[in-house]
């Protein structure tokens, strides 16, 4: 009998924001229960960390160097979904908040049942809730703006309206309901999307409170940054600030509130998903995960884009029902990426994968089985807020090796002596040699690419970087 699956996907959420991760303060009861009976991820990642890429990755289980969605720009999904192949297999298919940012954005992409609550998308479902509720609010933008917030930045502030229509609250409840209207005689493929943790900052007021009364920890700052070059400002974009003091403090509790408002609504979310399976007899697969990280004044970095582990490292557990033998409470090191999703679910309901995937399936790691998954993982990103910020890199779960295209220069970074790659070993003359291999790896990798990356087995910069392939790649 095919597994149910509920996929919960936070918008933005850094890998380590989770308390079995060992984070000094956030509390994610839930998430760590949820660790507990099933398989932390502690290395997982988005190859193109911003949200359409990552989200046209985890729908399609295609990487970007094969579909050619390097950066932030969309195009139209011709390849199988995986909605689409669950709901012709038989699935009954449900999106519940934020959509997954494709084109057209009225397209469902295998969704047989979409509630929409994208948070700063005026007119959508929970917009016109929000104003039949509270119809001086003016809807979610102007309530926003009010309030001194932004979609994109550090401004943070609590919730101004009654905690019961928050949309992380809104969600849920849709998600439960959905739950409840959807009959059990077939399966269920449930994703229930959040736009928090992403800006805007506004978590109800006491969880608000309560992390700006914490021990907050510091932003990683690396030995290769220019910190005087940095403006407590920020830049233009908002993607470069020294972020300190209290515009730190009230940036960091808006997002840990955000994210301890999420683990406490889908507790009992997660309960409900888990019984109705059970009394249907059916077994069922909980998926946690986010489509990139923030950076959250990390090396002077705030949103995303970025191969550090703020931007690109994103939380992934997978928990089972008992039948599927999933090794409860285990931990996988190895890189895994959002396209391994599609194999996976698709493997664990019996169903073949399409042609040209490049996921892996996780199954053997979700049993225990001593797996080496992928050598390496590839990920990268196109120009996004500027030239400079463009990136290739290539990690092995223990070294992170990036290349800027723009000029050429490179990093490399111990993850496991350095986990918050704060030396960058290739500043030095005693990782020449690891340079030279991760350079080679990389040359191979992007050989042929219409970027022009590569030529006479050499890497090479200042190559424009569009966003889209104007053609697939080969692999």
């Amino acid at each position: 009998m095919k597994p149910d699956v509920l996929l919960v996907m936070p918008d933005q959420m850094r890998g380590d924001c989770v308390g079995a991760c060992g984070h000094p303060v956030l509390r994610t009861p839930t998430l760590d229960a949820l660790a507990a009976r099933g398989v932390l991820f502690r290395r997982a990642y988005a190859t193109v960390p911003s949200c359409i890429p990552a989200r046209f990755a985890l729908l399609t289980g295609r990487s970007p160097q094969s579909s050619g969605v390097v950066g932030f720009k969309a195009r139209p999904i011709t390849e199988p979904t995986l909605p689409a192949v669950l709901a012709a297999a038989g699935y009954s298919t449900a999106l519940v908040g934020r959509y997954m940012h494709q084109v057209p954005a009225d397209e469902p992409y295998g969704y047989q049942r979409r509630v929409l609550g994208s948070t700063y998308v005026a007119g959508d479902d929970y917009d016109r809730a929000l104003r039949a509720a509270a119809p001086d609010s003016g809807g979610i933008r102007a309530l926003v703006e009010r309030t001194g917030l932004t979609f994109n930045h550090w401004q943070a502030a609590p919730w101004p309206l009654d905690d019961a229509l928050h949309p992380t609250e809104w969600i849920v409840r849709n998600a439960r309901a959905t739950l409840d209207d959807t009959p059990a005689d077939r399966p269920l493929f449930l994703t229930v999307s959040f736009y928090a943790p992403h800006p805007p900052l506004f978590p109800p007021r006491a969880l608000f409170e309560r992390y700006l009364a914490a021990d907050l920890p510091e932003p990683a700052m690396g030995d290769w940054v220019d910190v005087a070059a940095l403006s407590p400002d920020g830049d233009r974009s908002g993607h470069r600030i020294r972020l300190e003091g209290e515009r730190l403090r009230r940036a960091q509790a808006g997002y840990f509130g955000l994210i301890d408002q999420i683990d406490t609504a889908i507790g009992p979310l997660i309960g409900a998903f888990i019984a109705r399976s059970e009394a249907a007899g059916r077994e069922w697969v909980v998926v946690f995960t986010s489509d990139h990280g923030e950076s959250l004044g990390d090396h002077g970095y705030f949103r995303k884009c970025e191969p550090y582990e703020g931007s690109a490292n994103i939380p992934m557990i997978v928990a089972g029902s008992a039948g599927l033998g999933f090794a409860e409470g285990s931990r996988c090191d190895r890189p895994v990426a959002l396209e391994d999703l599609l194999p996976t679910l698709l493997g664990l309901a019996g169903l073949a994968v399409p042609a040209d995937v490049d996921g892996v399936d996780l199954a053997p790691a979700l049993r225990g089985a001593p797996a080496e998954l992928r050598p390496w993982l590839h990920f990268e990103h196109a120009d996004c807020y500027s030239r400079a910020q463009a990136f290739q890199a290539l990690t092995d779960g223990r070294f992170k090796y990036v290349w800027r295209p723009v000029d050429g220069s490179e990093q490399l970074f111990d993850l496991v002596a350095d986990p918050r790659e704060e030396r960058d070993l290739a500043r030095g003359d005693e990782h020449v040699d690891d340079l030279a291999r991760w350079r080679a790896v990389l040359v191979e990798r992007l050989r042929g690419r219409p970027e022009g990356f590569v030529a006479a087995d050499h890497l090479v910069a200042g190559r424009r970087y569009p966003p889209l392939f104007p053609q697939p790649a080969g692999r």
